[in-house]
């Protein structure tokens, strides 16, 4: 197959910083972390990993790698395969069978676009799959000055449980020795990362920071008000999903324990995948009634029901800040998470939040007993939970000093054509 090469012409701000990011095109936190630069009239654009493509109302500049046969705007969407091709192999379900097994016209193309548009740094959004894929291209096609690279490593397993599989801990190695600046929305990431041989110069200035880039907060708060006890009672589960980070059957039967004293109310599951929605049939029609099991939804309407819930419902098996938690805080819902110790930094148990763990039913049950009927202790947590969202997750604080960053280390990268 012939590689295309699509620049989409000219740069919107000739001599300002180039930054391609390279990472999920369908994940809300790459959205929101890209957003933060929408001001800032630099010239960003994204290299998409095969899984998905952003929504076509996104307005960044995207290279999409996934095999669709759907019609996209030129003018902010450029496709490695072409749409009559692809519209065949979709019809004879050959697509994922034959993408899913190479990504050679992947990497070669990531190649070309960054010899052709020779961006000043390159930021890959976690370690699985962007900063592998990457690192693969980078050697394979020399390509080690050109750019700054910045890796982002997220919360949970992408640096704290895969660095103990040895058939990754040597990829990480090379990652945290290759890499020019690392970024972590916790303090455990960058110790980790530190044992794993990266130089204390390449930690990011911007220290400790939220994977999203942060909440709206004044946006969220301003969206509710009064006590939220007074809330209709409503309890938002928005990671009903099974993966390493986190189970379901612990909470769908946490959910059946807790049912009698938390009635009535309402549950909204989000995220859904066909395994968690299988145990979801499993509840009581009594109970499913009165749930609302989802797949993925738009971050806006996450937040929509953030605003009217009581409860957050969040535990997990690793983690690091959770946005979750930062969306919870400043939406005045009260949120039950793990004791954690990427998530005790933050928060304290019946302060902020109440602690229940992963795989103990019970714990899980014995929280949203007491967050379903004690108001005083939701509405005193509403009150601190925004003070302190607004002191260590607020967008509008993070915004300026995201952009400085990447301001910086292109001006480095600059230094270094020079």
């Amino acid at each position: 197959m012939k590689i295309l090469i699509d620049d989409f012409g000219e740069d919107l701000y000739p001599g300002r910083p180039k930054i391609l990011f390279i990472g999920l095109a369908e994940s809300t936190h790459t959205h929101s972390w890209i957003d933060l630069l929408g001001h800032a009239e630099m010239n960003v654009r994204l290299f998409a990993t095969p899984s998905g493509s952003p929504p076509g109302n996104w307005p960044v500049r995207t290279y999409i790698t996934q095999a669709t046969a759907l019609k996209l705007d030129s003018r902010t969407r450029a496709k490695l395969y072409p749409s009559n091709r692809m519209a065949k192999f979709l019809k004879q379900g050959l697509a994922r069978l034959i993408f899913a097994s190479t990504s050679e016209f992947e990497e070669r193309w990531l190649a070309q676009i960054i010899h052709r548009w020779r961006p000043d740094v390159i930021h890959t959004l976690g370690l699985e799959p962007a900063s592998y894929f990457y690192m693969n291209v980078r050697d394979r096609f020399e390509l080690r000055r050109s750019g700054k690279w910045v890796v982002q490593v997220r919360g949970g397993p992408d640096l704290a449980l895969f660095q103990l599989l040895p058939e990754y801990s040597n990829r990480i190695k090379n990652v945290m020795h290759q890499c020019d600046q690392l970024i972590a929305d916790n303090e455990q990431n960058y110790e980790y990362a530190l044992g794993l041989g990266l130089n204390k110069v390449k930690l990011s200035s911007l220290g400790v920071i939220p994977g999203t880039g942060g909440v709206d907060v004044i946006q969220l708060a301003q969206s509710w008000s009064g006590p939220p006890s007074k809330r209709k009672r409503l309890i938002l589960w928005p990671k009903a999903y099974e993966c390493p980070q986190g189970k379901a059957l612990p909470v769908f039967e946490a959910i059946k324990l807790a049912w009698d004293k938390i009635q009535p109310c309402e549950v909204w599951m989000l995220a859904s995948i066909p395994e968690t929605e299988m145990w979801y049939w499993t509840l009581p029609e009594e109970i499913r009634c009165h749930c609302h099991i989802q797949e993925r939804i738009p971050r806006e309407k996450v937040l929509e029901l953030m605003v009217q819930a009581r409860v957050m419902l969040a535990p997990s098996l690793a983690d690091g800040t959770p946005n979750t938690m930062l969306e919870a805080m400043a939406a005045g819902a009260f949120p039950i998470l793990s004791p954690l110790e990427t998530i005790t930094h933050w928060v304290e148990n019946e302060r902020n939040v109440l602690f229940a763990r992963n795989l103990y039913p019970e714990e899980i049950a014995q929280a949203l007993r007491r967050a379903m009927t004690d108001d005083t202790l939701v509405d005193r947590a509403a009150e601190k939970n925004l003070e302190l969202v607004t002191n260590i997750g607020d967008r509008s604080k993070i915004r300026p000093r995201v952009v400085e960053f990447y301001e910086t280390v292109a001006k480095e990268q600059g230094r270094k054509k020079s």
